[in-house]
Parts: structure tokens; sequence; C-alpha cells
């Protein structure tokens, strides 16, 4: 009997996910615990393993096609093993098409029209539907090309541009003129992860008001101070290290309890301020940048959030995060540092209220009281939706992390 190949549950709050690729085609034969398919949710990307051994007889998910967990994505068996038509419907489709039979069957027997109505169950797909719906759509207009007649997502984009196609044709032969001496190149389809950044980056610039404030930390006496620490920890023989990313983390914790108003959300046309405080903290992947959280951060000391911090970068290093641990956080922080650059703009984690922007610190020349001493300053910048808080309280919030960053043993009281 063939094997069925379902869209995995990769965290408790997954409800949907988005195939990336297929890593094997039909007829492809496969070993148990083989990746098959790439998965993406929200910022997460996992392989997905075969369930079984044997040959790919049929894939019924397109790439870049979102299903809900659960969903039969593929079946797996024996060479020439027969699969019947309806093998493509999970058991929850086939109760939704049972249930609105049984709301047709009720509307008609209520109405008594005259003449039998036959209702017609219309297969389309989750993303060719969301697709239809915002481009406002009837789906009784498109015609599905893919089995018993789904409407795939290809289906859609396809109805849109032949819709589009006289009115823009006097554009495009315009563009083409622009563009034809222009140098060649090739496109890269955008998938997965990489996707889901673009969409909620163009998202988080589309619903809010970000603006940005800079301003330099003296933290001469928090690298002395961090050095130290760290030598005492690897002394200890600690597996992690009080790295001066803790020492952010703590600042903005203590500076977030004295202006609660950072860390907030912008939620249907309500600003929701939270009691806790659950820290982002971007981390740079090869693949694209993922938001691991450091929940109830207020509630840790500096040498906690050290431990949390380096479990949570092994983990993203080794894409062995969870959906989880990447949802709820409340304010974020972003570090630039290694990459040599200072100042920047980040923009806002949605749907957040701040964002702190860490870059690299100098040793630069300061008059201290009519001396020229030699110290050493970090860069921040801090974007804010201005929706729900004003320049003023927002850069007192600023201000308070660098109180803390510039007398360091405040944060270890």
């Amino acid at each position: 009997m063939a094997e069925k190949v379902v869209m995995p549950k990769f965290g408790m709050s997954m409800k949907e996910g988005t195939v990336a690729e297929w890593l094997k085609q039909e007829n492809e034969s496969v070993k148990k615990g083989e990746p098959i398919a790439t998965i993406s949710s929200e910022k997460l990307t996992n392989e997905l393993e075969a369930p079984a051994s044997g040959i790919v007889l049929k894939i019924l998910t397109d790439v870049d096609e979102t299903v809900n967990v659960g969903k039969t994505l593929a079946y797996i068996g024996e060479e020439g093993e027969n699969i019947s038509e309806n093998s493509g419907e999970t058991e929850e489709e086939n109760e939704a098409s049972s249930a609105e039979s049984e709301v047709a069957a009720a509307v008609m027997t209520k109405e008594k029209p005259p003449e039998t109505v036959q209702t017609k169950r219309i297969k389309i797909s989750p993303a060719a539907k969301k697709l239809a719906k915002s481009h406002q759509i009837q789906i009784e207009e498109l015609t599905g090309t893919g089995p018993q007649g789904r409407i795939t997502k290809q289906d859609v984009q396809n109805f849109i541009e032949n819709e589009t196609e006289p009115e823009m044709e006097e554009k495009e032969r315009n563009i083409e003129e622009a563009v034809s001496a222009q140098p060649s190149g090739s496109g890269t389809p955008v998938r997965g992860m990489r996707k889901v950044i673009a969409e909620r980056m163009h998202q988080s610039l589309q619903q809010s008001a970000q603006l940005t404030l800079m301003r330099k930390a003296d933290i001469t006496e928090l690298i002395a101070i961090q050095k130290q620490a760290k030598a005492e920890l690897k002394d200890a023989g600690t597996e992690f290290s009080l790295t001066l990313t803790a020492f952010l983390a703590k600042a903005v914790v203590q500076a977030i309890k004295k202006h609660p108003s950072i860390n907030s959300a912008y939620i249907d046309n309500e600003i929701q301020t939270y009691e806790d405080v659950h820290l982002g903290m971007a981390a740079s992947l090869e693949e694209g940048l993922v938001v691991p959280v450091l929940f109830n951060a207020d509630k840790q000391s500096t040498l906690s959030l050290a431990e949390n911090i380096y479990s949570l970068s092994q983990k993203a290093r080794n894409n062995q995060l969870t959906t989880d641990e990447m949802k709820g956080s409340t304010f974020t922080i972003t570090n630039l540092g290694a990459s040599g650059v200072e100042y920047f703009t980040p923009i806002l984690n949605p749907p957040e209220a701040g964002i702190l922007g860490v870059g690299a610190y100098r040793e630069n020349l300061v008059l201290q009281g009519g001396e020229v001493e030699e110290r050493t300053e970090l860069p921040l910048s801090l974007t804010f939706d201005h929706r729900v808080l004003d320049g003023d309280p927002a850069s007192s919030f600023l201000n308070e992390v660098v109180y803390y960053l510039e007398h360091p043993y405040q944060m270890l009281l």
C-alpha cells in the first residue's frame, strides 16, 4: 500500500507550510529518511524526510503552493502501484466537501426552488484561492488545469496576465524599447525563506510609519568588564561566554522597564502594550535572516541571557530552530557590527513598535575634562513606529539604553 507524504508540523503554532522545492521527482526512487522536499513556514526552512522507501508515485502539491499541516503532498510506493483518483484529497478536504454539500441541500430544501439546483464544489488550492481573493477574482471565472480540474496558483496567475494584457501592451512595448540596450542577465526565483523575508519586510514598510534615531554609547568600561567576566567563565569551564550581546540585551530590557511604550504593537487600530519582554535576536544565515526569541527576557539575569543567546545561536547555525522559538517577540535587536557597519536603518519586525540596530564599535579620541582620551564608542540605531510613540519618548528610551551601557555595573545588580 502506498505511503502518504504529508505536510509536517515543525512547531506547535504551525498551521500551514509552503513547498519550497521538491528534491525528488515522480518515478524517482527514495530511501526512508532521505530528504524528499524543502518546506518553509514563516522564517523557518527545513527538509522533509521520506517516511518510507520506494518510488515517488505521485506529487500532489506544486512548488510555492501553501497547504495546511497534515495535507497529503505525495505518495511513495512500489513501482507500478495504482493510486485511486481521490487520493489527492485529505480527510480534512473530504469533510469540508461533505459539510458544504449538507449546507447546500439544507438551503435548497428551505427555499424549495421550482427547478432542481445542482451545487458543484470548485476545487482550488489554498495558494490559488488566496491569490484570487487578493485580486478580487471570482473563482467561478477560473479554469483549473490541475488534477481533476483543480485550480492551481499558476492558473490564477495566467488569468491575471491574460486579463491585463490588452491594457499593458503599450506599456510593455515602451519598457521593451527602454531596456533593449540594457545588459542581459539571469533571474533567480524567489522562494522559501527569501520569499518570506521579502514579503514581511515589504509589509513592514507598507503598514507602519518608521523613523530612525541614532547616537553613540561609550562602552569603554563595559568592554573591560566583559573581557574580565569572559576570562573568568572560560577558566571555570563554562560552555558559553558572557558576550557584549548579552549586555546589550540586558540594557534594552532594563530600558524597556522604564519606558514600556516601546514594548508595544499597533494592531487593528489599537496600541497593545505588553507586560512581558520577549526579546527577538536577529541572526544572519546563508539562507537569510531568522529572529529567535528570548522569552521573558525581563526576568533573566545577564548571565542567563548570555546562556540562552548561545543556545539559540547554536540552534540557528544548525537549522534546529522551531517556529515556536521564532514567534512572539515584542522588541528586536539586530547587529551588523561583525560586518563593519556603523549606522543603518533597521526595518521593524512586524507588528513590533521598535527595533535596535547595533553597529561596529570604534576606538576614538574624545575630549574628557580638558584632556584627550581614547574611548570605545558603540553606534546605535533605533527604528520605531511613529503611530505608537513620538520622537521624544523614543529618544528617552534610546538614552536609557545608552545609560546602562555606560554604567555596566547597573546591569549586574
